[in-house]
């Protein structure tokens, strides 16, 4: 067995998949994250605009962006991370690019993203 050989049986049968809502750069969602404080553990939501999703499988991670008091905060979440509850998609928003760094530069109304209708 080479080395990615080995690499994709540990994927496969360690690393646990989480299943994931579809969801795409533009939609706003809400993560329900798990965080342990001391001995207790509490579920945290944040809830922001997906800027981009990257990577394939046990690598992928998606980037949410949030405003919290004027300020423009951003974090990246990984896919198979077992801190994370649930994933609710909010709304579906109408984008033409995989990854919307352009949001960083804007501010107030024009930085809304149109929704799309379902």
């Amino acid at each position: 067995m080479n080395k990615s050989e080995i690499i994709k049986f540990v994927e496969d049968t360690v690393i646990q998949k989480i299943v994931l809502p579809s969801f795409k750069a533009g939609d706003t969602i809400t993560v329900h994250y798990k965080i342990k404080e001391g001995n207790k553990e509490r579920i945290q939501t944040y809830q922001g605009v997906v800027l981009q999703r990257s990577g394939k499988g046990v690598n992928e991670t998606f980037t949410v962006r949030k405003i919290s008091g004027n300020i423009g905060v951003e974090r990246i979440f990984p896919c198979t991370s077992p801190f994370i509850d649930k994933v609710e998609v909010n709304k579906h928003g109408v984008v033409r690019r995989a990854r919307i760094f352009y949001l960083r530069g804007l501010q107030g109304k024009k930085a809304r993203i149109k929704e799309e209708r379902i």
